[in-house]
């Protein structure tokens, strides 16, 4: 059940970002961020009977008020990435990263995953670079760095990665969600308000970002439910297979092209994510 969980939550991730970063390529990333943050905060409450109706711990709300500032650096560097460079080239490379601090939290921890599952999570990981692979060129057949965006990639894996240990160390329960999308939407509405933006500029773009929201809160409330059944290690790396729905995504609407390593990525990735669910 815990390797279905952070599956479905890996799918919705990566929706999240598509989404995200389709409306990030027609406003200013803040007011994206701020829009969607508001719809996360909204879906993080009603998804309180779902992940239990406990009161709140003050180690919770800390933990939420840390992960909304680290979250925030995640998304805005990663929506930034994504309208810059290449979809396909941006979130695998985020995902590498971000499954590897959890990986490393995990075993400080004592975590100790059977050898079919270490396997899996090598070839999850190797999956993960192998969707990153691109050619030197844009959709348009025009000169692309492969590195554009890098920067903001590694950033943003960063802050994903941490986030992941911080709702592990929580109650995993719907109180730390809460308050990080809290102190999320404080923290960019002042950016907002402070740099006088509008939240969103281009009319269309608003459903774009509200989806976000709403995906991104729903795929972490998929992950805290998994980690009830399965480790940290394997639950993160499992989640952050979300490029592969990224990628597919940009292939469907934005016509991005897909080259035969990247398809071997997808395969290997299906193949950790099996010996992961033996182990």
């Amino acid at each position: 059940m815990g390797i279905v969980l952070a599956l479905a939550a890996a799918l919705v991730y990566g929706a999240a970002d598509f989404f995200g970063g389709l409306a990030s390529k027609r406003n200013v990333v803040w007011g994206v961020v701020f829009v969607s943050g508001v719809t996360g905060l909204v879906t993080a409450i009603v998804a309180l009977p779902l992940l239990g109706l406990r009161p709140p711990l003050p180690r919770d709300l800390e933990l939420g008020a840390i992960i909304g500032l680290v979250g925030l650096i995640g998304i805005a560097a990663l929506y930034r990435g994504l309208a810059i460079a290449r979809m396909s080239v941006v979130a695998p490379i985020t995902a590498v990263v971000a499954a590897s601090v959890p990986i490393f939290y995990g075993v400080v921890r004592g975590e100790r995953p059977s050898l079919p599952a270490i396997i899996g999570i090598a070839l999850a990981l190797g999956a993960v670079a192998l969707v990153s692979r691109s050619s030197d060129e844009d959709v348009a057949g025009d000169p692309e760095p492969q590195r554009a965006g890098l920067l903001l990639a590694l950033l943003s894996g960063l802050g994903f990665g941490l986030v992941y240990v911080l709702l592990a160390a929580s109650s995993r329960g719907a109180w730390p969600l809460v308050a990080s999308r809290t102190m999320f939407v404080i923290l960019t509405g002042l950016i907002v308000w402070r740099m006088r933006l509008p939240a969103l500029t281009v009319r269309g773009t608003t459903g774009f970002a509200v989806l976000t929201g709403v995906l991104d809160m729903g795929a972490n409330v998929l992950y805290l439910l998994s980690l009830r059944y399965t480790l940290v290690s394997i639950a993160a790396v499992i989640a952050s297979l979300y490029p592969a729905s990224t990628v597919m995504l940009a292939r469907i609407v934005l016509h991005e092209r897909l080259h035969a390593v990247q398809w071997a990525g997808v395969a290997c990735a299906l193949a950790g994510v099996i010996l992961m669910a033996r182990g």
